[in-house]
């Protein structure tokens, strides 16, 4: 069997690490970086954190608009799929990496397994809504990390495709959980554990309307505790464009770190402040309360659960809700029990 792994952005590094590891000793296991994220703490650092292979081919495609990002990677990855000539093309998530890669693989006429497939959020103004729905619909393996996502497949018209795998993202972070306990913070904001809070900002319908992302900026600032802003720099870029300073108030400006430096700080903090969809959920299986700046989420179990809430208008009310209290303490497990990535390859090899 032979499988190629098509990544490009943070959080698709952390869904293949836990894959990359599950995969048979028989298994051919190549890997494709797009080359979306390259910034070192965004890209080669998670493959060093994470002990993920050095990827076979890197297309470094680099920033751009989505259709000069999904046009170059199509072109790229046409070329990979031919020269491989692939058992399964497997895709993660929901960025443009994804879709170039099935839209490339479908036109060619091999098989596509999309993990993480079925998330919806119904907000189609998100690129990575279009991304996601796009790829399940092209690709014939879907697997699904929860009972909800299979609902929307099957809603859909896809329930046959589907296997209920569970979360991969779940299996990385209770290993590296587990190997960063105790650790101190690597943080370059002199914060005390419990004293802070860790923020994300990147969609575009944040980042890009000034009024909005200034809105926002001046609301995190008002949090009682220090809230350590992990920057991407595309974050940064807009804000100096746009005449935001960003450490202003209780904010402390940082630098994007590497994944297990991430999960460190987030388990020692008081909560999360993000637009994120992986974050959101990475705080509630470390149970910690987040705040998401967005109208809706894809993981609908963490709001039902109280771990997360929702804000997307009216962000004067924001401090008042990150400082929240805690929520009742839950052993619910939505997301599996940290062995989605043996039943995601066990499902591609009994389908393959």
């Amino acid at each position: 069997m032979r499988i190629l792994s098509v990544v490009g952005a943070r959080p698709q590094f952390v869904k293949l690490a836990p894959i990359a590891k599950a995969m048979p000793g028989d298994a051919e296991h190549l890997i494709a970086h797009t080359g979306q994220h390259y910034d070192h703490n965004m890209s080669d650092a998670f493959f060093a954190d994470l002990g993920i292979p050095q990827p076979d081919f890197n297309l470094g495609v680099g920033s751009g608009t989505h259709g000069e990002q999904t046009g170059a990677m199509l072109a790229g990855l046409e070329r990979i799929i031919t020269e491989t000539v692939p058992d399964w093309v497997l895709v993660y998530g929901d960025t443009n990496s994804t879709l170039a890669a099935a839209l490339a693989a479908v036109k060619l006429h091999f098989p596509i397994a999309h993990l993480e497939a079925g998330l919806r959020s119904f907000n189609r103004r998100m690129p990575e809504e279009h991304n996601r729905v796009l790829t399940d619909h092209a690709a014939d393996l879907l697997l699904a990390p929860t009972q909800v996502a299979m609902d929307h497949l099957a809603c859909e018209g896809l329930a046959e495709r589907a296997v209920l795998v569970g979360d991969v993202m779940t299996d990385v972070l209770y290993r590296v959980r587990d190997e960063v306990a105790g650790n101190p913070l690597a943080l370059s904001a002199p914060v005390e554990p419990g004293e802070f809070y860790v923020a994300t900002l990147h969609r575009p319908d944040n980042t890009d309307d000034p009024a909005r992302l200034r809105a926002i900026v001046e609301s995190i600032a008002k949090v009682g505790k220090p809230v350590v802003l992990l920057a991407h720099p595309r974050l940064r870029n807009v804000a100096e464009r746009h005449g935001i300073e960003l450490g202003t108030g209780s904010i402390v400006v940082s630098e994007p770190v590497g994944y297990p430096q991430l999960v460190n700080a987030v388990a020692q903090s008081a909560g999360v402040i993000t637009d994120s969809g992986g974050l959101q959920k990475e705080a509630f299986l470390l149970r910690v309360p987040c705040t998401t700046l967005r109208p809706e989420t894809e993981w609908v179990e963490t709001v039902d659960l109280g771990w997360n809430v929702l804000l997307d208008k009216d962000f004067t009310a924001l401090p008042g809700i990150v400082e929240r209290p805690r929520p009742a303490a839950t052993d619910t497990s939505p997301y599996g029990e940290g062995r989605a990535a043996e039943t995601a390859v066990r499902a591609l090899a009994e389908r393959g």
